[in-house]
């Protein structure tokens, strides 16, 4: 008697049940640690481009234009930013971070879009800054 040993098809499913039960529970768990990394990226990152815009300040007693504005700062010399950043909850790969001056030109608020891609804010000519949409993540010189 020749008998072959291999699994049956019931434990086989046991086991892809098994994996499809520890895959469901892993992917929520990842998409909260991924949304907390770009958090993390997005309040750095902001923080940065507020030190370069306080640096550009210093250098020619204003804010640069809104319009390409990380493109100012990287053309300054000496350097205030080192290359173009980018938004990681931006609608693409390549959408920078958001940037607003009050109408005064003294305030000014550099922000992510946050989580949902939907933040926005403006800022007034007090210094405060007003959410418009969403909840974005910001640095300014205001309050």
């Amino acid at each position: 008697m020749n008998l072959k040993k291999a699994f049956s098809i019931v434990e086989l499913l046991i086991v892809m049940a098994v994996i499809a039960i520890l895959v469901s529970i892993a992917i929520p768990s990842f998409r909260a640690m991924q949304t907390e990394a770009w958090k993390a990226k997005a309040q750095g990152d902001v923080r940065v481009l507020k030190i370069a815009l306080e640096s550009y300040f210093k250098n020619h007693g204003s804010f640069p234009a809104v319009a390409n504005y990380q493109t100012t700062l990287l053309a300054e010399t000496p350097p205030v930013l080192e290359s173009t950043l980018y938004d990681p909850f931006g609608a693409s790969s390549t959408t920078a971070y958001s940037y607003v001056v009050s109408t005064s030109g003294k305030y000014y608020a550099v922000y992510s879009v946050g989580y949902g891609g939907t933040g926005a804010l403006t800022v007034a000519d007090t210094g405060a800054v007003a959410t418009t949409a969403g909840t974005p993540i910001y640095a300014t010189n205001g309050r």
